[in-house]
């Protein structure tokens, strides 16, 4: 069975500026690579089509940890970015807005040529999707992109997105084709040939079962489908709260971060010299890289990675985000090379912090933590949607926020 899963969002206003759009795409492709290093291309498409995994994904790259934009402003980032090194990774990213997403099938017949992949199924599966989160599934929401993630082997993900202007609520669809794994589990390592060399030959008779799969989606009944469809919602407000969040697990980072327990494992010396803010965002990044399945409910969190553009929980932090790019596209690179200490301390970080979250329940510390923040940003050039932070101006603008756009209802 195909899986497939849903998330609701709110709208939001302000434009993500460039100096946002271009470090999204920066960290984005960083995180992708090194999920590509680790444990395969397959994994991305199992982790792009979790809707919690993908919420998270946008928040740990600075957009507004609810926000319904981060589809097109993540996706369009990685997409120019990813699609240059298709052939390094075997992975090719398609669709978009508009005439984007309908250029899609065109785009995937060319692939599957290329590939020696059945391209009719790959392309009927992309408008099969396309046809059913508009008009199967969606109540009012009216479908305005879809991407279309897939790989040289032709295991593929969908996302698409639809609006409804009533309500001012956005709603996200995730498919996977049936080659579906788990976080962690081995990559698909694809049809096994002669001298344990890796081949694609999808009209071999041992490629019957991934045949008949591939157009399973298509010969379904919508009604069906929906059934199998997993749902999730956000909040109609922009503040983060304590209810949004795993807490020992932000105060594990925390600990990690600002106490310094890098200082006891030679395999993390690279990062004893890293700021406490820089190595806070490297621990959230790596859990997005390296975290199991279970640990993506609450993406509020991963917005204190480097803050969000609406400044919720609090402004981005430009120097923690340019050095965690710097240091994930680092590792990966020596990693490709070889050399995999970079890559392996990140693993380790994520590690320590996980083993830190059984210390147990720590006290009350969310709203110190935020305004801490805060106040770091009003005096070392934090950023918003609107620029530069303004002392004493800027949060009392954003504080407003809530009532604006949700009511009086959303303050509480």
């Amino acid at each position: 069975m195909i899986s497939a899963g849903s998330i609701g969002m709110p709208l939001h206003f302000g434009k993500v500026p460039r100096f946002l759009s271009d470090r999204m795409g920066n960290m984005g492709e960083a995180i992708i690579e090194s999920i590509v290093d680790n444990y395969g291309k397959s994994e991305v498409l199992t982790r792009m089509s979790d809707p919690n995994w993908f919420q998270a994904f946008g928040a740990v790259t600075g957009m507004h940890w609810n926000s319904s934009g981060v589809t097109a402003v993540l996706l369009g980032a990685l997409k120019r970015r990813l699609n240059p090194k298709s052939h390094e990774l075997g992975l090719y990213l398609l669709g978009g807005k508009g005439k984007a997403a309908y250029g899609t099938e065109k785009k995937l017949g060319k692939i599957a040529e290329e590939h020696n992949l059945p391209g009719k199924e790959l392309a009927k599966s992309s408008r099969m999707t396309r046809r059913i989160d508009n008009n199967a599934v969606q109540d009012g929401f009216d479908l305005y992109q879809q991407y279309f993630l897939v790989s040289d082997e032709g295991e593929w993900t969908a996302i698409s997105q639809g609006m409804n202007k009533g309500t001012r609520r956005a709603r996200r669809y995730h498919w996977h084709s049936p080659t579906v794994r788990s976080f962690g589990e081995a990559p698909h390592t694809g049809i096994m040939g002669i001298e344990n060399q890796k081949v694609l030959n999808l009209v071999d008779p041992q490629a019957d079962k991934l045949r008949t799969n591939m157009v399973e989606l298509t010969k379904e009944k919508p009604s069906e489908i929906v059934k199998a469809v997993r749902e999730g919602d956000l909040p109609n407000r922009h503040d983060v709260r304590k209810e949004d969040i795993n807490m020992p697990r932000l105060a594990s980072v925390l600990d990690l971060a600002y106490n310094r327990g890098v200082e006891n494992f030679e395999e993390l010396v690279d990062l004893h010299n890293v700021g406490p803010r820089t190595l806070k965002a490297l621990a959230i990044a790596s859990e997005v890289i390296h975290g199991d399945a279970t640990r993506f409910d609450d993406p509020a969190r991963f917005s204190f990675a480097v803050g969000g553009k609406d400044g919720r929980p609090h402004p981005i932090d430009t120097k923690s985000f340019d050095e965690t790019v710097e240091m994930l596209q680092n590792s990966v690179d020596k990693s490709k090379l070889g050399d995999k200490d970079k890559s392996s301390a990140l693993r380790k970080l994520h590690n320590m912090a996980v083993t830190g979250e059984t210390k147990g329940t720590p006290i009350e510390f969310l709203q110190d933590l935020i305004d801490s923040e805060w106040n770091h940003a009003e005096s070392n050039g934090g950023k918003t949607f609107m620029g530069g932070v303004v002392k004493g101006v800027t949060r009392k603008l954003m504080d407003t926020q809530n009532s604006l756009l949700y009511g009086k209802s959303n303050d509480k």
